[in-house]
């Protein structure tokens, strides 16, 4: 069976970047809707045109939040978003289901709640490891046939998932985590995606927060903050994580800019990621409009490459069971 290459989405190049929106409705801790919505009108009124939210994220409330904000400039907006998941209030109602009837009620409902009647860009946002990817990813692909749904995406995926997506359907963009301290992407999937002609977005594209430099220790994490279960952000990892963050802070120093937006230059570095910028108020997004437009020295690059080598961070990204859930995608 041969391949099916990407289409070009909406385009004739990649975003500068792209808003993410996850952060709006409380997973780092108390956010402000005004806050938000001043956000999102910032970033489009300034030109940008990609935001990404997911059913998953607030059991909905965050594709609300976006659908309110984007109401009356539709046509100004590249609208991402993600299935895969089951949410709830308990953890015994969570979970993976990417079970092929679930694709187009899950799409529905994400219509519903974001005031829209097409989705540009679709992901499965986890691989589930109890239903054949194919299976999933066709029903999605009958979703652009009914024109609920413009592109397919897939989150958290290696060379082997994505060979047997795209056999099926184009893949115009793959989702993984991307930053300073994470940096897999690098090695597992870069040059295969190039080579296949689809995009490559990186969220936590500030380390979930870190590489802002704003966190000083474990208790500057509000109650419910989802980094209290990552391990990075955890007893001695946090604090030799943070070493890092400091030598980040002096390079940004020596550039008379701040670490946060270095570390996002950085992810565009190559040509190679578009970052996805998690923001919850509208300075963020114009940091990174301005992170975009930097000139930085190669020789820069050179030194925060070594000095958040891949084997410097300390802690992994999520849980070993989450983990788990990820290792399903390869």
């Amino acid at each position: 069976m041969s391949m099916k290459t990407s289409t070009h989405l909406l385009a004739d190049a990649p975003p500068a970047f792209v808003l993410g929106t996850m952060a709006m409705t409380g997973y780092y801790g108390p956010s402000s809707e005004a806050d938000a919505r001043n956000a999102l009108d910032d970033h489009l009124d300034h030109g940008g045109r990609w935001v990404d939210t997911a059913d998953l994220y607030a059991n909905g409330a965050n594709e609300i939040l976006v659908g309110k904000a984007i109401a009356g400039r539709r046509q100004d907006v590249v609208l991402c978003t993600k299935f895969g998941y089951l949410f709830g209030d308990r953890a015994d109602q969570r979970g993976l289901d990417a079970r092929p009837e679930r694709a187009e009620a899950a799409c529905d409902a994400s219509l519903k709640r974001l005031g829209t009647d097409y989705i540009d860009l679709f992901y499965l946002h986890r691989v589930d490891p109890n239903v054949p990817i194919e299976d999933t990813y066709g029903a999605m692909a009958d979703l652009v046939k009914k024109g609920k749904v413009r592109a397919l995406g897939l989150c958290e995926v290696g060379p082997n998932s994505y060979r047997r997506a795209a056999d099926i359907h184009p893949v115009a963009v793959v989702q993984s985590e991307y930053s300073l301290w994470s940096r897999d992407p690098e090695t597992e999937i870069f040059d295969f995606l190039r080579e296949n002609g689809s995009w490559f977005f990186g969220y936590a594209s500030l380390g979930r927060g870190i590489l802002s430099g704003a966190l000083k220790s474990p208790e500057d994490l509000p109650p419910g903050d989802q980094r209290r279960d990552m391990p990075r952000f955890q007893g001695e990892n946090f604090y030799k994580n943070l070493e890092l963050v400091k030598l980040l802070e002096d390079i940004a120093a020596e550039l008379n800019v701040k670490p946060a937006q270095l570390a996002l230059a950085w992810c565009r570095r190559h040509g190679a990621a578009v970052p996805i910028v998690g923001v919850t108020e509208p300075r963020h997004v114009a940091e990174a409009r301005d992170a975009m437009a930097l000139a930085v020295p190669s020789a820069i690059w050179k030194r925060l490459d070594t000095v958040f080598a891949p084997d410097a961070v300390a802690g992994l990204r999520y849980s070993d069971s989450a983990m788990a859930r990820l290792k399903s995608g390869r």
